[in-house]
C-alpha cells in the first residue's frame, strides 16, 4: 500500500511539472508581454530605454529557458515573482484571491451532491411512474444550461425582481448564494448521470432482491446497501469536478463581481501578466492533481477489492483472477471512461 500511495503522489508531481512547463512556454509565445503593455504607453512619457531597463529589472530580457528554470527554481521557495501591472507579490495576490474562489467550490460541490443524491434516489425509486420518468430526464437537461445564462436569470429573478440577495455590497453569505447555484445546477447534472446509472447496476445485483425479501424498506436498501455500493464513480465525477471548478469559477465570478482567481485571471490577461498567470496555473493544477489524488487513494480504503489489487501491483508475483475481477469494479470502469 505504501509503494502505492508513493507511485501515485510520484505520477502527480509530475504533471504539476508539466502543466506549469506547458503554461509557461505558450505563454511566453504571446507576441507582446506584461511589461510593453504596462510602460510602453505613451502617456506615460517613457523612453525606450528606460523600458528595457524595467524589463531588465523584471529579468524578462534574458534567453527564455534561463527565465524559465529560474521561475522555477523560485517555486521550490514560495516566490512567484511581481506582478508586472501591481508590482504586487504574485504569493500575495494568490493567497488574497484563492480563499472566495475555494469556499464557492466547496459550496457549490457540496450543494450538487445533495441534489444529485436526492435526484438519483427518486429517479431509482422502483414504482415511482412519471415522477421517477421526469427526473431521469433531468440531468440532460440541466447539463445543457449554459452557466453565464443561469447566472443572468438568478440575478434577475433573486436581486432586482424579488430583492431577495444583495448583490452590491454584499454580506460573505449573500456573495455564495447566487453564484453557488449558477454553478451547483450543470455540476449536479453529470453527479445524477453517474449516480443513477451505478445504482441501476447495483440494483440488479441479486444480494439487492435478498435484502427486499428479508421485508427491507426501498429507502433502507437504497441509503444503506445500494448507495455505498454506487458511490466509487460518484467520487471520481466529483473529485473531476471540484478540481475543473477551482480553475473554471472565471464566467461566473466575473458575472456576479466576486473577488477570487476568476476575476484575477481576467485582470491578469487585459494586462498581459504573465507571473500572475502563471500563479493562477499553478494553483489550478494543484487543486486538480491533489483532489483527484485524494480520490485515487480513497479507492483501496473503500472498496477492498481495490486495495487488494494495489497490493498486488506492487508485488512480484503474476496476478491473480480475484484481481482481474477487481479491475472491472464500477469504480475502475468509470475513472477509464472519464480519462
Amino acid at each position: 500500500m505504501g509503494k502505492y500511495v508513493f507511485k501515485r503522489i510520484g505520477q502527480a508531481l509530475i504533471v504539476l511539472l508539466l502543466a506549469y512547463t506547458l503554461a509557461f512556454f505558450l505563454l511566453s509565445a504571446l507576441p507582446s508581454d506584461g511589461v510593453a503593455a504596462r510602460y510602453a504607453d505613451p502617456a506615460l512619457g517613457l523612453s525606450q530605454a528606460e523600458i528595457e531597463q524595467i524589463r531588465e529589472q523584471m529579468g524578462v530580457d534574458k534567453p527564455l529557458i534561463q527565465q524559465y528554470f529560474a521561475t522555477l527554481g523560485g517555486l521550490f521557495t514560495g516566490d512567484l515573482g511581481y506582478s508586472v501591472a501591481t508590482g504586487t507579490p504574485v504569493f500575495d495576490l494568490i493567497t488574497d484571491a484563492a480563499p472566495h474562489t475555494f469556499a464557492l467550490a466547496a459550496t457549490s460541490i457540496g450543494l450538487a451532491i445533495v441534489v444529485a443524491l436526492a435526484t438519483a434516489y427518486v429517479a431509482t425509486l422502483p414504482g415511482a411512474g412519471p415522477l421517477r420518468s421526469f427526473f431521469r430526464t433531468l440531468p440532460s437537461f440541466m447539463v445543457s444550461l449554459p452557466g453565464f445564462w443561469i447566472a443572468i436569470l438568478l440575478l434577475q429573478f433573486f436581486s432586482f425582481r424579488l430583492g431577495w440577495v444583495n448583490v452590491v455590497d454584499p454580506t460573505p453569505l449573500e456573495g455564495l448564494i447566487l453564484p453557488t447555484l449558477t454553478l451547483a445546477v450543470p455540476m449536479a447534472a453529470p453527479l445524477m448521470q453517474v449516480l443513477i446509472r451505478s445504482i441501476d447496476e447495483v440494483r440488479a445485483q441479486p444480494f439487492v432482491q435478498v435484502v427486499r425479501a428479508r421485508g427491507a424498506s426501498e429507502a433502507r436498501i437504497f441509503w444503506r446497501d445500494v448507495l455505498r455500493n454506487s458511490l466509487l464513480p460518484a467520487i471520481t465525477m466529483a473529485g473531476l469536478l471540484f478540481g475543473e471548478l477551482v480553475g473554471g469559477a472565471v464566467v461566473t465570478e466575473t458575472v456576479f463581481g466576486r473577488a477570487g482567481l476568476g476575476s484575477l485571471t481576467v485582470n491578469a490577461v487585459s494586462s498581459r501578466d504573465m507571473p500572475v498567470l502563471l500563479g493562477v496555473v499553478l494553483i489550478a493544477a494543484t487543486a486538480y492533481v491533489v483532489i483527484n489524488l485524494i480520490v485515487d487513494l480513497l479507492y483501496p480504503v473503500l472498496d477492498v477489492r481495490l486495495r487488494d489489487q494495489a497490493a498486488a501491483q506492487t508485488a512480484t508475483t503474476p496476478a491473480a483472477p480475484e484481481e482481474q475481477t477487481a479491475a472491472n469494479t464500477p469504480a475502475t470502469t468509470a475513472k477509464e471512461a472519464v480519462r
